[in-house]
């Protein structure tokens, strides 16, 4: 989705600060278009979800109190499975795998359809 902004104002005074044009009422146009192209939302993805890992990163981080990054030497693999212990701002996921607790980025994973 894009926005664009257009101001029609013309700022000629000053009053507290801020810069206003006569009239309180600010002018401002704001356009919402749909785009082909959004990334599709992790839905079902929540706290207690498998997941699968699809890409490995190349960098890892540790999801302890006192995170540690490193270069991923093979220790996150394609194909690895975990279960999601919580979200973090900005699609970073805290995922337990058999190794330990990672972030990892929402790219890296999708969820794993488990068959009953």
């Amino acid at each position: 989705m894009a926005l664009s902004f257009a101001s029609l104002t013309n700022f000629s005074k000053m009053q507290s600060g801020v810069w206003y044009s006569g009239s309180m009422t600010p002018r401002v146009t704001v356009r919402c278009c749909e785009t082909g192209k959004e990334p599709q939302p992790k839905a079902k993805l929540q706290v207690g979800s498998p997941i699968i890992i699809v890409e490995a990163p190349k960098v890892i981080k540790t999801a302890a109190s006192m995170p540690c990054l490193r270069a991923n030497a093979g220790l996150v693999k394609p194909g690895d499975v975990g279960r999601i212990v919580s979200r973090k701002p900005k699609d970073l996921w805290a995922v337990r795998l058999s190794i330990g607790t990672y972030l990892l980025d929402g790219k890296y994973f999708k969820a794993l359809e488990l068959e009953e």
